[in-house]
């Protein structure tokens, strides 16, 4: 095995808790089943996604509110009222991460699908997405996980050979297109187990 030189992290559902059905849950006055069919088939993950790799949100939810006019209110909610998703960092990761950085063994980098328009909102929250070396924010590529060209663009853009690097990252269709790259990777369930796979590659924090 070759000695880690990078460890590149995923940033929502690895460091910052983020979840809409914080802000529909309310919004469907505690009714779990219609916000669950409202998240499924109106604003659906691949809907949010596609903000992720570079469509405005404006255009966005024009085309969404004319699919589903009845919505509308529901459908304005989901930016108007994004920054309610951030529940706050995962704080057994900011430590992992503050750790990996404190033994200057590593070049730290941030790999996320997150839109151009929101991510300044995390900055203003999140102290910890100031530590990174880099961070290569999807919306601003116009492109995102698991597609290859931002993979691509991370290696290329900080100078990293995949072999010597671990993505970090809790969606298992990143980790795999990370692996079919010659990247280390590893499917984040939670920090305890994180911490656990690290030591596989002689990172002992």
């Amino acid at each position: 095995m070759k000695t880690i030189d990078t460890i590149i992290f995923d940033l929502g559902g690895v460091l910052i808790d983020w979840n809409p059905e914080y802000v529909f849950l309310d919004a469907f006055n505690g009714d779990k089943k219609q916000m669950q069919w409202f998240l499924e088939n109106v604003c659906t993950m691949a809907w949010n996604e596609n903000q992720d790799a570079g469509y405005p949100i404006a255009k966005a939810t024009a085309d969404l509110i004319a699919k589903f006019p009845e919505y509308e209110h529901y459908i304005r909610m989901y930016y108007d009222d994004w920054e309610q998703m951030l529940a706050g960092a995962i704080e057994g990761t900011v430590s992992i991460l503050r750790k990996c950085l404190d033994t200057k063994k590593y070049k730290v980098i941030a790999l996320t699908n997150w839109s151009a328009e929101t991510f300044p909102i995390a900055q203003k929250h999140f102290e910890f997405l100031n530590w990174f070396e880099g961070i290569v924010v999807s919306g601003d590529e116009k492109t995102r996980k698991p597609y290859r060209a931002i993979f691509d663009i991370t290696l290329n853009r900080f100078n990293i050979q995949p072999e010597t690097s671990i993505f970090i990252d809790d969606n298992l269709k990143n980790i795999e297109m990370a692996n079919s790259l010659h990247i280390n990777g590893i499917h984040f369930k939670n920090p305890v187990q994180l911490l656990s796979e690290l030591k596989t590659y002689n990172i002992i924090l």
